[in-house]
Order: structure tokens, then C-alpha cells, then sequence
């Protein structure tokens, strides 16, 4: 894990530590070859350029958000618009984290992609990867 992913982590509050931690130890155990970094101020996750997940702190908790997520058909999963792809779910808790629905998400977010890395260029067009 990327050395700024663990300073945000430590200047989190103790429950908010403790869920970000727990999240970036799963994604990192299932997305093995991503690089990670802190980008636009939150901790992500990339493949071959690609944003796939990341989290951030927020008022309603610890959102996880997958870039590619609506096309996950997850119900437990939060789609809020229409023109991106992206879904999320918000901890407050460690005990919210549901080990078997976040490595499914992990493996589909590694599988379902849509191409966030070429969007500017694009103008604003998302195209599918996979």
C-alpha cells in the first residue's frame, strides 16, 4: 500500500482508522496488481491506469465507491446518477463490512470496467473496457 494512503489513514478517527484499514487490506489482498495511490485527496486503487475503488470520509461514514459499480448488479450497492457508472456503499462501522459481498465487488470491479482514464480525452464519453 501506497506510504499517503497510510497517512491519511493516521489522522482518521480511531472507528474511521479502523474501517478504511480494513478495506484497504481486503482490496489490497484482492486486487494483488493494482497500484495505489491517494488521488484527489482519497485513497484509490488503479488498474493499468484505470480508477477501480476507493474510499473516503464523509458525514453519512466511510464511503466505498467503485467507479464501474452500477454495472454490478448489486443491490447493496448505491447508484446515484445516470451520466457516470459508479457505485457505493457507506460504513460506520467495521462490523458493517460484509467479507464475502466486498471480495465479490473486488472481483467484479476487476472484471467490469468502464474507461475512466481516457474520459477527458473522450469528452466526457465513458466506453466499456470489459
Amino acid at each position: 500500500m501506497h506510504t499517503d494512503i497510510n497517512k491519511y489513514h493516521e489522522v482518521l478517527t480511531p472507528s474511521d482508522r479502523e474501517i478504511c484499514t480494513r478495506l484497504a487490506d481486503e482490496i489490497e489482498l484482492h486486487l494483488a496488481g493494482a497500484e495505489s495511490k491517494v488521488w484527489h485527496a482519497h485513497p484509490v486503487w488503479f488498474l493499468e491506469g484505470n480508477p477501480i475503488v476507493g474510499y473516503s470520509t464523509q458525514k453519512p461514514g466511510i464511503r466505498l465507491m467503485f467507479w464501474s459499480g452500477a454495472d454490478f448488479d448489486e443491490p447493496t450497492l448505491n447508484v446515484v446518477g445516470k451520466k457516470f457508472k459508479d457505485a457505493s456503499i457507506f460504513f460506520n462501522t467495521v462490523a458493517e463490512i460484509d467479507s464475502s459481498d466486498l471480495s465479490r465487488w473486488l472481483l467484479k470491479a476487476a472484471t467490469v470496467q468502464w474507461d475512466y482514464k481516457n474520459i477527458v480525452k473522450r469528452k466526457g464519453q465513458l466506453l466499456r473496457l470489459t
